[in-house]
């Protein structure tokens, strides 16, 4: 599995996972509610779905390798035109500037159940559309025509799984001693920025990459 393209996924997820967007809002709500435990909890829960949406991607990369080659370029055109256009989004996101709203989530402590942000971070992440479409979009590119699709995806998942992890539990751990600085609009851009430029690039790979048959 550490063939030649696991380094630049490796790179990319790392990015993709610090990048600002609704996983890292939800940590750091949850954090700021319940404390490090809830945030832990939310992070871990949050990253089980990739798993799911790994397993939902290889199936329908699968069938799309059993039809024909050329639906399987088409999917990865399709793929290229969503990443950079995500890329775009991200760099629009820098220009505009904005701080995570770290301050205006800012709550008393309460003590809530364990299920609570465990449902809450495996829902977020298994109900949003958007993961499931980027990860058709993104995994095909690291998955050759000759590799098992699902166990080749659900290792990429496991990849990312960790990553995400670490930067997430990071947060929880931010939150409290420099949530102002994490909440910066310095911060933000060039998180946003750094996402969006590597987006760009990888979907330009992905569509100038040579197409077999």
């Amino acid at each position: 599995m550490l063939d030649a393209q696991f380094w630049p996924f490796l790179i990319a997820i790392t990015l993709l996972s610090m990048s600002p967007g609704v996983d890292t809002l939800l940590v750091i709500r949850n954090t700021t509610r319940g404390g490090v435990r809830d945030g832990v909890v939310t992070s871990l829960s949050i990253c089980c779905g990739l798993f799911v949406h790994a397993t939902i991607s290889a199936l329908g990369i699968s069938l799309i390798l059993l039809q024909s080659a050329w639906a399987f370029n088409a999917l990865k055109l399709a793929g290229a035109a969503y990443l950079i256009w995500l890329g775009i989004k991200g760099l629009m996101s820098a220009w505009r500037g904005r701080g995570l709203p770290v301050d205006a989530m800012q709550s008393e402590r309460q003590a809530v159940p364990l299920w609570r942000p465990l449902r809450e971070g495996l829902l977020s992440n298994v109900l949003n559309p958007k993961t499931i479409v980027f990860y058709m979009a993104f995994l095909p590119q690291f998955i050759a025509l000759t590799d098992p699709a699902l166990l080749k995806s659900l290792w990429l998942a496991g990849v990312h799984f960790v990553i995400a992890n670490l930067w997430q539990i990071a947060i929880v751990f931010m939150v409290g001693s420099a949530g102002r600085w994490f909440g910066s609009r310095r911060f933000a851009r060039t998180l946003n920025g750094a996402t969006g430029t590597v987006l760009i690039l990888f979907g330009i790979r992905l569509a100038l990459e040579r197409q077999p048959g």
